[in-house]
């Protein structure tokens, strides 16, 4: 750790000139050289290894100050009196209503891949894990249980996309038990 301390001394200054230069913000200048050290004293051991010690906190610190700028956003302050107009939800919303009934007429194996990998969010190593399948194995049957999904809701609900493979319109089913047989 003695060879931090020994390259920190030699480059503080120089590196907090130019925070502050690039910064024009002498606050801000100190909390990034204050994280610089920080990212630099989390290394350990590892930093005696680094070849060139004064390259390495430049680097650190132009990433730590592009991860700051990309943060800080201009915000505008709204008026007090905005008015706020509801719009209809958009077609996608409205095609949720007709999921449970689609995903009721898919095979057992896809509603499953469906529910657990989409819908919960199920990483697919644990899904392959829990279903005894090969990872390969596991993302193949969730793809093609979303192909059959898509093909499903095209057929059956008549959804049509934009331009942009958004869902512009489609036609809602009864919810399972409500249709007319």
């Amino acid at each position: 750790m003695n060879c931090l301390m020994t390259a920190w001394h030699q480059h503080e200054a120089e590196l907090r000139g130019w925070l502050r230069h690039r910064l024009r913000n002498t606050v801000d200048a100190e909390d990034l050289l204050q994280d610089v050290f920080l990212k630099a004293m989390r290394q350990g051991e590892r930093f005696c290894a680094i070849i060139d010690a004064r390259a390495w906190l430049y680097e650190v610190a132009r990433n730590a100050m592009a991860d700051r700028l990309r943060l800080a956003r201009a915000t505008v302050e709204l008026p007090e009196n905005l008015s706020v107009e509801v719009a209809e939800p958009a077609a996608v919303d409205s095609l949720a209503a007709c999921l449970p009934r689609v995903l009721s007429e898919l095979s057992p194996e896809d509603r499953e891949a469906i529910t657990l990998c989409d819908l919960e969010r199920l990483p697919q190593e644990e899904y392959a894990r829990r279903t005894g399948l090969s990872l390969p194995g596991a993302k193949s049957r969730v793809q093609r249980a979303r192909k059959r999904l898509r093909a499903q809701l095209t057929q059956v609900c008549q959804v049509r996309l934009d331009a942009s493979g958004q869902v512009s319109d489609f036609v809602p089913r009864e919810p399972i038990g409500l249709d007319k047989r």
